[in-house]
């Protein structure tokens, strides 16, 4: 793909949110029929799985903060074009050598429970992530805080270690959600009983099965949200995702299989949103396992899987192959052509350079709220098998991927999209330490790399560091990268302001109306 298309898809990316909210909303105006079964004030959406957690600083999944959005803000946030504007903070300011970070936040506003924000949630907030007993995630996104410091209770300082380019797009992930002060002193149960200051509340939560989030009278963003209810149930089965839009039952579905395009689009009263991702769908290679150690192995897997007919087959005839982890709708993407074009014939032989050549047994672990992944990952099972290299597959459920899989490495292959990020260093971090990636890759000169882009604000100059990491990645076949896909999300024609943020994919339901 040339630099100049991946240009093009980084630019229109967003358009389709603007061309389908002034459709759908030309057709509302013009007296489009509401479903029965969903009133005005109660959207209902069905989303592929459901969160581990509500506690935006105790998981990684990006499932969770696809609903955590609606119960938690962040001092800053991203614009539909990635521009980080005020939220919490209503201005900030920074010192000369990039070390002191001063924000001014906002007055009058309220926590869930009637607590009025200030600055001492900040530090709370901050100083939670930090401490190792929280056992955040993302603690490292955060680490090179030295301190957070109360100047007056609508102003914070944050004082860093060092200079540390990705800090405001560090506070505008979920993970930055701000908690109140007296909660986190009292060691509340954030999981289970969310208290944020977020447009919803909590209603109910049934694992498996729904959420239900109530509109919250004081949210500071006066007239929003304008929904009394949100209901999101968790639906990974194609069949009811199409049935359920198809009748009005649902108002709004995130995914739609690309079988199943055709019939959705015969019916009048559903719009499709062809979406390109932030994601970057790729087959994970555990490089600290047995024959995966070696990088013959690691490549021969790439010259073994048809990568260009997994996503077409699986994600979309749409979606983009590359080679690099990296989104190509990111800025950072870079153009590496196809180091390890499809060649069964020369997989074969790094197998047996190996010593591999009377074949080898892999485990394939596919997670179970995602169907697509498990397409692909049947796909390449068919793949494999032709190199001689048989893969077993063990379709798990979410919680189990995220803690055996994702936490301790329990497999050898496992297909998987990993999200955007509003930063390189949010995608990045972590990568060449093996005790901080979960596919144990370890080379010394990538975490070198990403340490030198996170310290240099010039874009220009970040760009050709973590295009050096994200070339000597690939040179090692850390895992096999299949590219970035499309997205069909199906919503009702009345439907307005369905709006997901800027490269994260969670979703912001404070304006929606239908």
């Amino acid at each position: 793909m040339k630099s100049r298309t991946a240009h093009d898809l980084r630019t229109t990316r967003w358009a389709w949110k603007l061309g389908v909210l002034a459709l759908v909303a030309a057709l509302a105006a013009a007296g489009a029929p509401v479903s029965a079964q969903s009133p005005r004030d109660r959207f209902v959406f069905a989303l592929s799985g459901g969160p581990d957690t509500l506690d935006p600083h105790g998981t990684a999944a990006t499932l969770g903060f696809m609903v955590m959005k609606s119960l938690y803000d962040t001092l800053v946030e991203p614009d539909d074009e990635g521009k980080l504007v005020p939220a919490l903070a209503e201005s900030w300011s920074v010192s000369p050598d990039g070390i002191t970070w001063t924000f001014k936040l906002r007055p009058d506003v309220r926590f869930h429970h009637g607590k009025t924000l200030d600055a001492t949630d900040v530090k709370a907030t901050l100083e939670r992530i930090l401490d190792p007993a929280t056992r955040s995630p993302r603690r490292l996104q955060i680490g090179p805080i030295r301190s957070v410091e109360v100047v007056d209770p609508l102003t914070v300082r944050i004082v860093l270690e060092g200079r540390f380019a990705p800090i405001l797009a560090a506070l505008a992930e979920g993970w930055g959600a701000i908690l109140p002060a007296d909660l986190v002193a009292r060691k509340h149960d954030f999981s289970t009983k969310p208290v944020g200051t977020g447009p919803f509340t909590l209603g109910e939560w049934q694992r498996d099965s729904f959420i239900r989030l109530r509109q919250f009278d004081g949210y500071w963003i006066k007239g929003q949200p304008r929904m009394r209810e949100v209901f999101i149930r968790f639906v990974p089965e194609r069949a009811v995702k199409v049935a359920g839009v198809l009748s009005g039952e649902f108002d709004a579905v995130d995914t739609i299989d690309p079988d199943d395009l055709p019939r959705v689009r015969a019916n009048p009263d559903v719009r499709i949103i062809k979406q390109l991702t932030s994601l970057v769908n790729v087959v994970a290679v555990n490089n600290s396992r047995g024959p995966l150690r070696d990088v013959r192995v690691r490549r021969a897997l790439w010259h073994a899987i048809d990568r260009k007919q997994v996503l077409k087959t699986a994600y979309g005839a749409e979606s983009v192959p590359s080679s690099v982890f990296m989104d190509v709708t990111s800025p950072y993407w870079v153009d590496l052509g196809d180091p390890y074009p499809f060649d069964p014939e020369r997989a074969r032989r790094l197998l047996s350079e190996a010593g591999y050549g009377a074949g080898l047994t892999l485990d394939l672990v596919l997670p179970q709220p995602y169907q697509m992944h498990i397409e692909a990952g049947q796909l390449v099972q068919a793949m494999l098998a032709k190199v001689g290299v048989t893969a077993r597959p063990r379709v798990v459920e979410w919680a189990f991927w995220l803690s055996r899989v994702f936490g301790g490495g329990e497999y050898d292959l496992t297909v998987i999209g990993h999200t955007g990020k509003l930063d390189p260093e949010g995608r990045l971090t972590g990568w060449g330490d093996p005790t901080r990636n979960y596919i144990r890759y370890d080379n010394q000169k990538v975490v070198d790399l990403i340490h030198a882009g996170r310290i240099i604000s010039n874009p220009e100059h970040r760009k050709r560091i973590y295009a050096e990491a994200l070339k000597m990645m690939t040179e090692d076949a850390m895992m096999v990268i299949l590219g970035t896909t499309i997205r069909y999300v199906a919503i009702g024609r009345t439907v307005r302001e369905f709006r997901q943020v800027y490269a994260v994919d969670s979703y912001d339901f404070r304006k929606t109306t239908k």
